[in-house]
């Protein structure tokens, strides 16, 4: 007869919340690459013109593969855009493309939840690799000290998370009013990337909902276990 784990649920709604918004994403990315601005812009000269707006001219832009693989890289000082963000004029293309432009000013001006997230990334690293054989190998020498250490490690990743709430919401803040206020977008196509960028934060959310779940079920299963 099989045992049937019941804190499992907790992942299983954790994959769930995650699925959905991702097809949640790929769906308003793949509505508004169809739509294109009145301008004609594309996301390389939106955030081209970004940069040298602010004379942010050490930050370089290229061109990378994939599809919402877009990112800016504080330490090489690189905005990364994918070849449909580089060289489209949609609404998705714009709105991309002026959200890493929305890290960069966070970067450049000090904003202090970017610069959290960036000095605690070596213990989220550790913590993603080595919490869960931390805690196996704590289960198989009955060492609760080693699952404790385990749980701890991977909290890091928990709070990682939660640090980057804030920052994508305030890039995608700065970034709907840079366009706003430059005039790339005008009337309703301002509404348009308010959606598109709202339901890629919303990936963040549920990114973090899933990972306190595993914790919450980490520390059910282990969170009171002691040494002998």
């Amino acid at each position: 007869m099989f045992y049937f784990d019941r804190t499992y649920v907790l992942v299983l709604i954790g994959f769930l919340i995650s699925s959905l918004a991702q097809a949640n994403i790929q769906r308003k990315f793949d509505k508004y690459k169809k739509i294109k601005t009145q301008k004609s812009i594309t996301g390389f000269d939106a955030a081209r013109y970004i940069l040298s707006t602010n004379s942010y001219n050490d930050i370089s832009i290229k061109k990378i593969r994939g599809s919402l693989s877009d990112y800016f890289n504080p330490i090489s000082k690189e905005i990364a855009l994918s070849e449909t963000s580089m060289t489209d004029t949609s609404i998705a293309s714009l709105a991309v493309a002026a959200h890493e432009c929305g890290h960069v000013i966070q970067y450049k001006e000090g904003y202090i939840p970017l610069r959290i997230k960036s000095y605690i990334v070596p213990a989220v690293n550790l913590g993603s690799k080595l919490s869960f054989p931390m805690i196996l190998l704590g289960i198989f020498l009955s060492m609760g000290k080693l699952i404790s250490i385990g749980i701890l490690l991977f909290s890091f990743v928990l709070i990682f998370q939660i640090i980057t709430l804030p920052v994508e919401f305030d890039a995608s803040k700065r970034a709907l009013r840079v366009l706003k206020e430059s005039g790339m977008l005008v009337g309703v196509e301002n509404d348009y990337a308010k959606d598109m960028l709202k339901s890629a934060a919303l990936t963040y959310v549920a990114a973090t909902i899933s990972t306190a779940l595993q914790f919450l079920r980490l520390w059910i299963l282990f969170g009171n276990r002691r040494d002998d």
